[in-house]
């Protein structure tokens, strides 16, 4: 499976680093490494997360790492990354 990044997500993303960076910038580098290795994962498992409560579909699935949740969908040999957010902004 190929994993492709939508425009909201790559914006959503470089917003959270970011933020983190401010106070840590090994840790903002550490959160992305270490979602990235997340998500790569999900190429041998794309229904490894669970299916999404934000939407009534069972292609569109929730990856919830340290409290943000990435909203993906699985359409044929395409995982579609669509955003990324913490669960109290929304």
């Amino acid at each position: 499976m190929k994993i492709v990044y939508e425009q909201q997500f790559k914006e959503q993303l470089k917003a959270i680093i970011e933020f983190i960076a401010r106070d840590n910038t090994s840790a903002a580098l550490s959160f992305r490494n270490n979602l990235k290795s997340r998500m790569q994962s999900l190429t041998d498992y794309p229904y490894a997360c669970r299916k999404s409560i934000y939407f009534d579909d069972d292609s569109i699935c929730d990856l919830v790492y340290m409290g943000y949740t990435v909203i993906y969908r699985i359409a044929g040999k395409e995982i579609r990354v669509l955003d990324m957010f913490k669960w109290q902004d929304r």
